[in-house]
């Protein structure tokens, strides 16, 4: 499930827009403080942005300015504010779409999916599985990191999809191997931690450095941090 960060003021069209994303199975939440706009970011680690320009304090050029100093996260402007001076500005600022205020909530909603496609080359038919603004497609056995790719061994990506479905919780070795036994992988604690290295190394090749970690004792989990910058 993508997590959309609504970033409006008007709390009725933050309403309407949170419980349209809602109906299509997008977990959106809305931001309320309004000078922690990128520490919220940071700390949801939302999909996709959509940003309203006029904002308490400082406006969405600021707050887009901000986040594309640390991430490539797609940001759409949804403003009152349309004349091509505000749409190139937005552009120019880092934004990748504009929808104009009054907007049709299904003209929202499918700019929304077209971007998340064309970021995450996500098709709708397929099984996903994400973490943070990490996208795992077991179809492919690649992972998505903003525009990048990982082609993932079957063993890879089996390790990959444990991880993930506990969602940064850890995973006991134990736990791994009699999964990969199960799928015919036939593998022991020297295999696994051979794998699990290698693996690490592809992860950081896309900047996901530390990805995966280890907890003596335990077993293996996500990095809830990793993937926030």
């Amino acid at each position: 499930m993508f997590k959309i960060m609504i970033v409006e003021d008007d709390e009725t069209i933050a309403g309407i827009l949170k419980e349209e994303l809602q109906k299509w199975n997008y977990e959106a939440f809305a931001v309320d403080n309004f000078n922690r706009v990128l520490d919220v970011f940071k700390e949801q680690s939302p999909q996709l942005i959509l940003l309203d320009i006029q904002l308490p304090s400082f406006n969405g050029y600021y707050w887009c300015q901000e986040i594309r100093k640390i991430s490539q996260v797609p940001i759409i402007f949804v403003s009152s504010r349309n004349e091509n001076m505000d749409i190139v500005m937005a552009i120019q600022m880092g934004a990748d779409d504009f929808i104009a205020k009054p907007f049709d909530l299904t003209v929202a909603i499918a700019k929304t999916q077209a971007l998340l496609r064309r970021t995450y080359d996500f098709n709708e038919a397929d099984n996903f599985l994400n973490f943070n603004r990490t996208v795992l497609k077991p179809g492919e056995s690649k992972l998505y990191y903003e525009k990048r790719e990982v082609d993932l061994t079957r063993t890879e990506l089996k390790i990959l999809e444990l991880l993930f479905l506990q969602k940064g919780e850890y995973v006991t070795r134990e736990e791994i191997m009699i999964q990969l036994w199960e799928d015919e992988s036939f593998i022991d604690d020297n295999t696994l931690a051979v794998n699990v290295a290698r693996l690490r190394k592809k992860l950081a090749q896309v900047e996901l450095t530390d990805f995966i970690v280890t907890k003596k004792g335990i077993g293996y989990a996500l990095n809830k941090e990793a993937a926030h910058a």
